[in-house]
């Protein structure tokens, strides 16, 4: 009797390492089991070679993309070191077109200075001509440093006497027939125009030549 239960556990224990080798082997399989099916398996040649063609087609747009991204980033990077240069270049534009008044004032009273020096030099007001002199050599070294100062500032006059008429530099304030030059020539400046690292700032006001009206008749 005790032979017979020993045996019968002993089947039955044999029994269940046989099933934990079995489970063992089929969680084994599972591991090394083929992927999931990607899409192609079921394809023909043909389906497969389209399919492959429309990944090939998303990959190129995206790339096309990318570029395009990268090339507007590029543009947007350049307008805004542009930008960022014309504010250094201009930020005092304002500035040099309020000093132009001051420049225009100490002209004035050198010219001044200078047309009374010359009236009174045959009179004897000798004390007078001394303070003339010593008031006119202030303004003139006041204006020499005005202009080094805007010639530091890339600040440039325009003083186009002589020159042809330039809408672009010129403000024509007055038109005067004259033959001894060629027609739309600058023959009198009324008011120096500055330029700010060649932005024009204040044209120049000027008078401006035309034919005489006899020559005009002549010619025709």
């Amino acid at each position: 009797m005790s032979k017979h239960r020993a045996d019968k556990e002993e089947n039955k224990s044999t029994e269940t390492e046989t099933e934990s080798t079995e489970d063992s082997e089929e969680l084994l399989g599972a591991d090394d089991s083929i992927p999931p099916d990607l899409g192609f398996g079921e394809m023909t040649s043909e389906q497969a070679v389209e399919k492959l063609e429309q990944f090939e087609l998303a990959a190129q747009n995206a790339k096309d993309d990318l570029l395009r991204v990268q090339a507007e980033m590029q543009n947007l990077r350049r307008r805004t070191q542009q930008d960022v240069e014309k504010a250094h270049k201009y930020g005092q534009e304002k500035f040099a077109i309020e000093l132009l008044g001051v420049m225009d004032n100490l002209e004035r009273a050198l010219a001044a200075a200078g047309a009374n020096g010359e009236a009174d030099a045959g009179e004897s007001a000798v004390n007078d001509d001394e303070k003339i002199k010593a008031i006119y050599e202030g303004v003139e070294l006041t204006l020499k440093s005005f202009a080094e100062c805007f010639s530091q500032f890339n600040i440039e006059v325009v003083e186009p006497h002589g020159e042809p008429f330039d809408p672009e530099l010129h403000q024509a304030m007055s038109i005067q027939e004259n033959a001894e030059v060629e027609p739309k020539s600058v023959i009198a400046v009324m008011q120096k125009g500055y330029t700010l690292h060649g932005r024009v700032i204040r044209p120049a006001m000027v008078i401006v030549s035309k034919a005489p009206a006899e020559s005009i008749d002549h010619d025709s």
